[in-house]
């Protein structure tokens, strides 16, 4: 638990030799956030021990832990990560790959994994694509990240995106790909392109910093105001802002600036922190917003409280007008798929009226990128992204009464 650089100390490290390695920073978006669902995930097996790194989420879990449960099975965390180390343990004899393929046709959702034995390391993306996966190469050595950037930091060669339903096998210094699965309709994620990914990355063959910057140009072209500057609420909207700035001709400036030595304000656990971690978090820059219509541009609203908190600060700043630009469509509906989203009741998106959403902001005007605009904006194939958090439309099957995503975002 906490930050990587404070856990794996030079000590610690020191500690575990080794060639081959899976690791992983999820924070839980099925179970509760401890140390028992901290990751990878491992157990004693009939094969010796087995390690699993999940990224995603898995929508059909509760159903098969609760027949698992029925039938004698004992599981020590409350992460759906253990259904598949319970599903691989049940799998007929065999080959581990063909056990992990058997396994996973059981379950249903978005899944990107790496798995480690003490012979191989296995790496299998869901048939789906929801989440990404891509493998790089170090020399000799195979690298497998969730983004590109990774890959960039120990200067290794990316070479591919893991294809969804496809099974890699990396042993021996080779690499061995299978076909796990049959074809299936493929649902990349947008609110990566959106808000998750680092801008650094290239995720679905395109720089996420490139599509952002394409979404706050679509922004501008459907939003069009009059205003002085464009500021981005730093760092998730920084690229669209810059996208903005060119389309409309206003010029851009650093009108909020970001504090880097302290956490994310949407994992404080009280909503009376979260709102002055927004204060330490960010600072207006008088001498930029005194007097000046302002467009400010964010990735999306949620609950709508930080973009107020925002709104306000701008305003104590001087700023004649202030106008938010958010480069998405209103977040309607709960991501069951590995994004940790509030329950619907909670997403003001979906309960309000954008007019009635910039009266709240106590903004001079809203606008939000259209959904076909963010489609465009992506460079893709419009049918192969999910927008069920902007639309409702899961087009992977969901359990109603599953444990709910935990309510981080703010």
């Amino acid at each position: 638990m906490g930050w990587v650089a404070d856990v794996f100390s030079p000590e610690r490290l020191r500690r575990l030799p080794g060639h081959r390695a899976i690791g992983h920073v999820r924070y839980s978006t099925a179970g509760s956030s401890n140390l028992r669902n901290a990751q990878p995930i491992t157990a004693k097996t009939a094969r010796g021990p087995i390690a699993i790194a999940h990224n995603g989420n898995l929508t059909n879990a509760e159903a098969l832990r609760r027949e698992m449960v029925r039938e004698g099975a004992i599981f020590q965390s409350n992460s759906d990560t253990e259904v598949i180390l319970h599903l691989l343990a049940r799998a007929p004899a065999g080959p581990l790959e063909e056990q992990i393929s058997h396994a996973l046709r059981q379950v249903q959702g978005a899944y990107s994994l790496l798995i480690l034995t003490r012979d191989a390391m296995y790496a299998v993306r869901d048939p789906n694509g929801f989440r990404p996966l891509s493998v790089g190469r170090l020399e000799a050595s195979w690298l497998v990240a969730s983004e590109t950037c990774a890959l960039d930091l120990l200067e290794a060669k990316f070479e591919r995106e893991v294809e969804p339903g496809e099974l890699l096998i990396i042993e021996d210094g080779g690499l061995r790909s299978v076909r796990a699965f049959p074809p299936a309709e493929r649902l990349h994620c947008v609110f990566e392109y959106v808000y998750f990914a680092r801008p650094d990355s290239v995720l679905w063959g395109q720089n996420v910093h490139t599509v952002r910057k394409e979404f706050g140009r679509q922004l501008a072209r459907e939003h069009p105001v009059a205003a002085d500057i464009v500021i981005p609420v730093p760092d998730s909207g920084t690229s669209a802002a810059l996208g903005y700035s060119e389309e409309s001709g206003i010029t851009y400036e650093m009108g909020l600036i970001r504090n880097h030595y302290v956490g994310r304000t949407f994992i404080e656990p009280k909503q009376g922190i979260r709102h002055f971690g927004v204060k330490v978090k960010l600072n207006p820059m008088r001498e930029m917003l005194e007097g000046r219509r302002v467009v400010v541009v964010d990735d999306s609203i949620v609950r709508g409280t930080t973009s107020r908190k925002i709104v306000k600060m701008v305003r104590s700043a001087g700023a004649a007008e202030v106008h938010m630009r958010i480069s998405s469509p209103p977040i309607q509906w709960p991501c069951y798929y590995g994004i940790d989203t509030p329950t619907r009741k909670e997403l003001i998106g979906a309960s309000h009226q954008p007019e009635e959403i910039r009266r709240y902001l106590a903004a001079d005007s809203l606008g939000y990128l259209s959904l076909d605009g963010m489609l465009k904006g992506t460079g893709g194939d419009p049918s192969n992204f999910c927008h069920a958090c902007f639309t409702g439309n899961y087009r992977v099957g969901i359990e109603p009464e599953a444990t709910p995503q935990l309510a981080l975002f703010d």
